[in-house]
């Protein structure tokens, strides 16, 4: 499996360079394929690793990442308040599983290394960690919400 900085770099490589799609394969028959339309957007699609070829690009097989720059990128308007992003595309779940306690509430404070969330994706657990000190202001997303790269998942005042 990739972890989430090893699909960043290769978000990124894809982005930064004249190739239009990059095909990975990975341990287990796992594999990853990222692509960019013409548009720009970028898709990332995970496919068995014995499968010839990629699946054609359509709404049911694939998940736009947001672009730097994009709406969900924005900063709050109140300077003294900061956003946690998610790092990567996937579903989010406010606690550890279904009967635990969430991470996290609105009026919690929190630091850099406190967890406040997972998201799940291709099948890893992925605890995420604010990174930002502060008390958390507002959840933006529900739980078992499908989520993109960048996407703003709290608001957390300083």
């Amino acid at each position: 499996m990739y972890n989430i900085e090893e699909i960043k770099d290769l978000i990124k490589a894809v982005d930064d360079s004249g190739i239009s799609e990059l095909e990975v394969t990975g341990e287990a028959n796992t594999g990853l394929v990222i692509r960019k339309k013409p548009d720009g957007v970028m898709q990332q699609v995970a496919v068995p690793a014995t499968q010839e070829a990629a699946p054609p690009i359509s709404a049911e097989n694939t998940q736009p990442l947001a672009q730097e720059g994009s709406d969900q990128q924005q900063a709050p308007s109140d300077p003294n308040v900061e956003q946690i992003t998610s790092p990567m595309v996937g579903t989010f779940y406010r606690a550890p599983s279904p009967d635990a306690e969430s991470y996290v509430h609105p009026g919690d404070r929190i630091n850099e290394s406190s967890v406040v969330c997972i998201v799940e994706a291709m099948k890893l657990m992925n605890e995420i960690e604010a990174e930002i000190e502060g008390e958390i202001k507002e959840i933006l997303v529900e739980n078992g919400e499908l989520v993109d790269y960048g996407q703003p998942l709290f608001l957390v005042k300083k």
